[in-house]
């Protein structure tokens, strides 16, 4: 199987620029599934229903999130009737919406997606994530019960998402980390088959800080006094994610590559697909 992630979507210019190449890369990599973190759409911080909305039908099948999660208050309204709109699994129970979903691929796999967040440097501080997964996955077999499985690991921290990582390792067929933006040279295949990268980048203006206009950031660095809000900048947007070729009969990674497309980074695109 085909799958395809994408790093998050920083306002107007990233989500636009995976509006434009996504349909494309489904339709010329021939791509079966496609996860896309949208926590930062919205003018960098949250999501709407429309931006969600446009992402499935730029070709996303699941659209992730984070600690911007219900930044947009409207996603407490939409996320509990959205079923391929995924908050962090770990949020309390009663939290709107839902943590992991299974859907069907266009191969006819069944894909098991989870949004897990961390709780190193992160706010607000959730409940134990490897709790939370050892729960979910209890009773689910790769290969068995699902076909595939898939962790978007929100987190700051490299040493918990590696850490994660090691935990499922074997039980799941990929953990993809998000939230700091920056894409990892680190992607592999773990001891006991599970694809791992401790980031895969945002698809926003790497012109930028993190996706958000200079300005600002660097003037709360130098006098440490804000003079205004951050906003997401505008430029020619580079998108970023990772893809993986995942076994049919175990369910576990065969390979991984990143994958770059946009004026700003080196691009790329995972070999074993070209």
């Amino acid at each position: 199987m085909r799958l395809l992630f994408l790093g998050d979507m920083v306002g107007r210019s990233g989500r636009t620029a995976v509006w434009e190449r996504l349909p494309g890369l489904v339709s010329d990599l021939k791509l079966d599934f496609v996860i896309v973190n949208g926590e930062n759409a919205a003018g960098g911080f949250g999501i709407t229903e429309e931006i969600f909305r446009e992402t499935l039908s730029a070709g996303a099948d699941v659209v992730t999130t984070g600690n911007h999660v219900w930044d947009q208050r409207e996603a407490l309204e939409f996320a509990p009737h959205q079923e391929r709109f995924l908050r962090p699994l770990n949020f309390p129970p009663g939290t709107p919406g839902r943590g992991s979903g299974l859907y069907e691929a266009r191969n006819g796999a069944r894909v098991l997606v989870a949004n897990i967040m961390g709780r190193i440097f992160m706010h607000p501080e959730l409940d134990d994530p490897f709790q939370a997964a050892e729960l979910m996955l209890e009773g689910t077999q790769l290969g068995e019960h699902v076909d595939a499985a898939i962790i978007d690991f929100h987190a700051e921290a490299t040493s918990e998402k590696m850490c994660f990582a090691h935990f499922v390792d074997g039980r799941v067929s990929m953990v993809v980390g998000t939230h700091t933006h920056q894409p990892t040279a680190d992607h592999q295949i773990l001891n006991g088959g599970t694809a791992y990268l401790t980031d895969a980048g945002m698809c926003g203006d790497y012109d930028s800080s993190l996706g958000f206009n200079k300005d600002e950031p660097l003037n709360r660095f130098l006098s440490k006094v804000p003079k205004g809000r951050f906003e997401a900048a505008g430029g020619p947007a580079t998108v970023c994610g990772v893809g993986v070729e995942i076994s049919d009969r175990t369910g576990l990674a065969e390979k991984i590559a990143p994958l770059r497309l946009g004026p700003r980074l080196e691009e790329t695109v995972p070999a074993f697909w070209a």
